[in-house]
């Protein structure tokens, strides 16, 4: 790699360990922030307060600072829990503004194949959740991916049987998508969900 110095070396090593990031953009990053050392120490800086200050939530297991988060703490709509599979896909729905209740994060989805087993994730958790009382609807927001599918339908399995309403997301064609470049698959799940207007 770069073989004049070790801890560029070891640089490289540790951002082409970041999700999305290879060689090229390793090295890339790394030269960026040897020309500009304030932005380095802005970056550790942030780096070490992240490691300091956030954890998860202890009743949906969002990333928050402060426990419990300001989600679980606000004024929202206690009857209604989206389940989600990662803090990530929180935030998306929270940008959306279209959903006013609380969250319920897996912190996965289920994988045999993986290794990722119902007692991995955040069930359990869920299940006592919704045995306290109060919820009368679960929406599963779990990805579109075959992991997440066998999660949504792991838990409706689990929930059905206690009397509470349980949704999953609408699936099927993007706002400005054109049909020709949509896979047969999406345009099968949007042809059978379609709704009359």
């Amino acid at each position: 790699m770069v073989h004049n110095s070790r801890s560029l070396t070891k640089l490289v090593g540790e951002l082409k360990k970041l999700p999305g990031v290879g060689e090229k953009t390793a090295l890339r990053l790394a030269f960026h922030l040897m020309k500009s050392p304030a932005n380095v120490s802005a970056l550790a800086e942030s780096l070490l307060e992240v490691r300091a200050r956030v954890r998860f939530c202890s009743t949906c297991f969002g990333i928050t600072e402060n426990d419990p988060c300001s989600i679980c703490t606000g004024d929202r709509d206690s009857s209604a829990i989206c389940v989600v599979e990662e803090s990530q896909d929180l935030l998306a729905i929270e940008r959306s503004g279209a959903f006013h209740g609380r969250y319920h994060v897996l912190q996965g989805a289920l994988s045999p194949l993986n290794g990722v087993t119902p007692a991995q994730l955040r069930i359990s958790e869920l299940m006592r959740r919704i045995e306290a009382g109060g919820v009368r609807e679960v929406v599963l927001a779990t990805n579109f991916s075959v992991e997440g599918e066998a999660t949504a339908l792991y838990l409706t399995k689990l929930l059905k049987p206690l009397g509470i309403r349980v949704t999953r997301l609408a699936h099927g064609i993007p706002l400005g998508g054109d049909l020709e470049y949509i896979d047969a698959a999406t345009v099968q799940r949007a042809m059978e969900g379609r709704s009359e207007l």
